[in-house]
């Protein structure tokens, strides 16, 4: 054993340096330019070679790596980052991260960490009332949307197998019923991922027709569960809450009528537009969601939580167990039967993700959560309102949101290549970073506006690093 990781390490100057060196990047972040200017060669050149044969020191090893990796971080928690419905990080969130890491809490089980398992208890309960969900809903901690609609489509799997008279988890899916899933032309590709890990290939999927915001038609959805291709069979209907490319609403409530009358289950897929549930003046575009089966969602989207942080409500707390729980000889539950956080997840071995979910919702509180999805909005609605005054600027959705869809359309030059090369000098520009995206066949430039400290001055500097290249184009 090295001296330095003796029992003592915990006083070690390593964390102090660590906390400096926190500090120093925190304060950079408004400032630094939103993408690196490293290249990959640069970044495998002082990160990579050998593996030393003899210990370093600690403090020297979080040196060189906080200077060897400074030049390729891309600035996500910055108020200026708008790509790929990106959150920041709070405060307090982050605070709760470095005691997480230092309490470093296995979360599986309560006897683990009664701490960790009930915190989680005690943070599903508030998010359940913040988002209106059915008060007897379970809720899971996992990394991501992708993980939490896994889990709520594996739930929904095996629920109406069990109906059907099939054990899935004992039998496997050879020789099951055979399970439909309908969703819409615009379904988020994770929802498609979750989906081929549980059995059902992108091909079983049924896809319904969407409008021109890329809603789901309900009429179509009908249509589809009417139809000989689904009619009678086990079926799964997928809706969204919030578009990744428009920030349109699926019309969950008209949904929910139809999946009711058809016994089909109903899952949202709501990565960030769930949140749109706290908010006063928002909140009717997730009409109905509290009559879903199951939801899916981002805590490091819209809530602000440091990666990773996803979460699932289901409404069948049974089904949700039977799917995700494990037993074994060496896995001891408590004698008091708690809340096991393993029952819940795909994850035996996690870290404690509920500690700063938790320390999100204490510090905002009901308001400060509405506050900062109202706030978001609001800044969304300035930033195309600044793009349109730019005549070659074309806004193509609707703002309902947070998202603004972006394309630039010259008199006398390719709108595809105009937005590209547009999209190329922000980049290169680095006032701010949003990425590419295809809509109705046409490229265009993604905004998303998901971070507690964007203020209307980032909007405007932003904007006008937009306008500028885009005047470039012709």
């Amino acid at each position: 054993m090295a001296q330095e990781d003796a029992p003592d390490a915990l006083t070690h100057p390593c964390l102090e340096r660590a906390l400096d060196l926190a500090r120093e990047y925190i304060a950079s972040r408004s400032a630094r330019p939103v993408w690196p200017t490293t290249t990959l060669d640069e970044l495998r050149g002082a990160l990579g070679g050998p593996l030393a044969a003899d210990p370093i020191d600690s403090t020297a090893v979080i040196e060189a790596l906080a200077r060897w990796a400074e030049p390729g971080l891309v600035t996500t928690t910055g108020p200026r980052y708008f790509g790929f419905v990106t959150g920041g990080a709070l405060p307090a969130t982050v605070a709760a991260e470095w005691l997480t890491a230092v309490w470093d809490q296995p979360a599986g089980l309560y006897v683990l960490s009664p701490a960790a398992a009930v915190v989680e208890e005690v943070a599903g309960a508030w998010l359940i009332a913040l988002l209106g969900l059915p008060e007897g809903a379970s809720v899971g901690f996992v990394t991501g949307c992708h993980m939490a609609n896994f889990t709520a489509l594996a739930a929904a799997r095996h629920e109406l197998l069990r109906r059907a008279g099939w054990d899935v988890e004992a039998d496997g899916l050879q020789g099951a019923p055979l399970l439909r899933v309908i969703v819409g032309d615009e379904v988020h590709v994770s929802v498609v991922g979750a989906l081929r890990m549980l059995g059902i290939g992108s091909r079983q999927v049924v896809r319904v027709a969407a409008d021109d915001q890329g809603r789901i038609r309900p009429d179509a959805l009908a249509a589809a569960l009417d139809g000989g291709q689904v009619r009678g069979s086990p079926t799964i209907v997928c809706a969204q809450a919030g578009n990744v490319n428009t920030g349109a609403f699926d019309p969950i409530d008209a949904i929910a009528d139809i999946t009711t009358r058809y016994k089909a289950w109903l899952h949202v897929d709501g990565a960030f537009g769930l949140w749109a549930a706290a908010s006063g003046a928002l909140k009717h575009h997730v009409r109905g969601v509290q009559r879903a089966d199951s939801c899916a969602t981002d805590a490091h989207k819209w809530l602000n939580v440091p990666y990773d942080s996803g979460l699932v409500f289901v409404a069948h707390p049974a089904a949700h167990r039977a799917a995700m729980s494990l037993s074994a000889a060496y896995l001891v539950r408590s004698p008091d039967e708690p809340r096991e956080p393993m029952d819940w997840t795909p994850e035996a071995s996690r870290r404690a993700r509920g500690f700063a979910v938790y320390a999100a919702l204490r510090s905002l509180g009901r308001s400060g959560v509405e506050d900062l999805v109202d706030r978001c909005c609001r800044l969304a609605r300035r930033f195309a309102d600044r793009l349109r005054e730019a005549p070659a600027i074309e806004i193509l959705n609707d703002v309902v949101l947070n998202q603004v869809l972006v394309r630039v359309v010259p008199p006398n030059a390719d709108a595809d290549a105009a937005t590209r090369e547009t999209l190329r000098l922000v980049q290169e520009e680095r006032v701010c970073w949003l990425g590419i995206t295809r809509w109705h066949g046409n490229d265009a430039m993604r905004i998303s506006v998901s971070n507690w400290s964007t203020t209307e001055e980032d909007i405007d500097r932003s904007a006008e690093s937009i306008i500028r290249a885009a005047r470039l184009q012709g």
